[in-house]
Formats: C-alpha cells, sequence, structure tokens
C-alpha cells in the first residue's frame, strides 16, 4: 500500500516540477521567474526525500537539507539583487 502511496507522490511532484519550468520560462515578469524557481527547489526537494523513502537511503535525506539551505540563500539572493541592483554591498 505504501509503495502504491509513494509511486503516486513521485508522480505528482514530477508533475508539479513540470508545471513549474513551464512558469519559469513563461513568466511574465521577473518576480514570477523567482517564485517559480523557489518552487522548483521545493519540488525538487519533495521528490529527493520521496526517492529516499522509496530506496530507504538516508545519503538522500541529507542532500534534501543541503539543497533546502542552498535554495533559501539563492532566493533571498535573487531577491536583493532585484530590489538593490547587487548582492554584496
Amino acid at each position: 500500500m505504501i509503495t502504491i502511496a509513494l509511486s503516486i507522490a513521485v508522480v505528482a511532484v514530477a508533475l508539479a516540477l513540470l508545471f513549474n519550468g513551464w512558469r519559469l520560462f513563461k513568466g511574465p515578469a521577473l518576480g514570477d521567474r523567482i517564485v517559480a524557481l523557489d518552487t522548483m527547489v521545493i519540488n525538487a526537494i519533495a521528490l529527493i526525500v520521496l526517492i529516499g523513502m522509496v530506496t530507504g537511503r538516508n545519503a538522500y535525506f541529507e542532500a534534501a537539507l543541503m539543497l533546502a539551505m542552498v535554495g533559501f540563500v539563492s532566493t533571498i539572493a535573487y531577491c536583493k539583487f532585484i530590489l538593490r541592483g547587487d548582492i554584496v554591498e
């Protein structure tokens, strides 16, 4: 039963990544593209965690944690670049 639920979840997250990629390339404004990229990072983290649950390996969870930290910092850097024009003051 859990394998069926994990399979459905992997398909749903992969579909969400596909839609996020569409918004990333089609987004009318730069802010839309940044939000789409941040959402793609969140969906990638979810996909990594699901793969870790399917395989039962702990390394995937550590990779998801590292991607979460990098994704947070990159979103803040993108937003700061849009507002001020530079990242480092």
